[in-house]
């Protein structure tokens, strides 16, 4: 049983992609790979294609941008309901840049976060935008990040 206020996730990842000969040279091989939490549905992954992935699957930097973006939704949700803001809409176009480094290595320089919300007609959009600040100083995924997140939200009425 977790301590309260901590909580533990697992996730497995399996590397599918074993064409016959492992990992004999860089190209023998595919980068596919399957993500599963508990009995969830399967996330199918590769690399980016940049990097000899398949377009089809995600990848991790684009998770890593989903998951940011998902966390300040949820927060953006969250304190809305509290603030008696009605969101009927809620769709966010997140950038993010990874910088790939001299060494083959790389990192993320930015990420932006760009959601598009409908609220009612009555509402306060003024507080709407600012509780988009609360968020982001909420946000778990921004907090354990070590690059800016910005957000640029845009609030539609009725």
């Amino acid at each position: 049983m977790s301590e309260k206020g901590r909580h533990d996730y697992s996730a497995t990842v399996v590397w599918t992609g074993n064409s016959g000969e492992g990992t004999k040279h860089y190209r023998a091989f595919s980068r596919d790979h399957e993500i599963t939490c508990g009995s969830k549905p399967t996330i199918f992954g590769s690399a980016d294609p940049a990097f000899l992935g398949d377009l089809s699957r995600y990848n991790p930097e684009e998770l890593l941008l989903s998951s940011l973006s998902a966390c300040h939704m949820l927060w953006y949700l969250h304190l809305c309901a509290n603030a008696g803001i009605t969101v009927t809409e809620y769709i966010d176009n997140a950038r993010g840049r990874m910088i790939e480094t001299t060494n083959g290595s790389g990192y993320f320089e930015s990420v932006t976060l760009k959601p598009i919300i409908r609220i009612g007609a009555a509402d306060d959009s003024e507080l709407a935008k600012s509780l988009h600040d609360k968020a982001h100083s909420f946000c778990f995924i921004a907090n354990s990040v070590n690059f800016e997140v910005g957000c640029e939200p845009e609030i539609l009425t009725g």
